[in-house]
């Protein structure tokens, strides 16, 4: 699995809605600030994501985005799915997105064998970390107490 520039500008505003979440919506400019995130490509991933149902918006002067769901009920595997497709590194092993591959024998390939352990590990973990932990671990790494839920942008 690659993540596109777009699945990590993705990840990122997740993680700053996660952060804010509970609050009020917050706006796209603070979110491509913030995030170091061209506007216009934001405005995109971010009307992506509200069609996958992962956010919400409001318009008008107080506008902005919020999540749609509970930091905890989004996780990675989901939006790199919606966003990428496959979390598989070869088509050949995907359960979503398999295409057949071109070896003689799938059944006895050794590559598509390693390939299927590589998929299942990235699987696992991808299902597991959901946008809290990313906040979660955002916290950890700034120094900051969970229990300081103070960041708003």
């Amino acid at each position: 699995m690659k993540l596109s520039v777009r699945g990590e500008y993705a990840l990122r505003a997740l993680l700053v809605l996660g952060l804010n979440y509970g609050e009020s919506v917050v706006r796209i400019q603070a979110i491509s600030e913030h995030q170091n995130i061209p506007k216009r490509f934001l405005e995109q991933i971010l009307n992506d994501l509200k069609s996958a149902g992962f956010v919400q918006s409001r318009r008008g002067a107080a506008g902005g985005y919020r999540l749609a769901k509970r930091p905890e009920e989004i996780t990675l595997a989901a939006v790199v799915r919606h966003i990428e497709g496959a979390l598989a590194p070869v088509s050949c092993v995907s359960e979503r997105f398999y295409e057949k591959c071109s070896c003689p024998d799938e059944s006895r390939c050794a590559i598509r064998s390693a390939m299927k352990e590589i998929r299942e590990a990235v699987v696992r973990v991808a299902e597991r970390v959901t946008i809290a932990e990313l906040c979660a671990r955002w916290h950890k790494l700034q120094h900051e107490p969970l229990s300081a839920l103070d960041f708003v942008i």
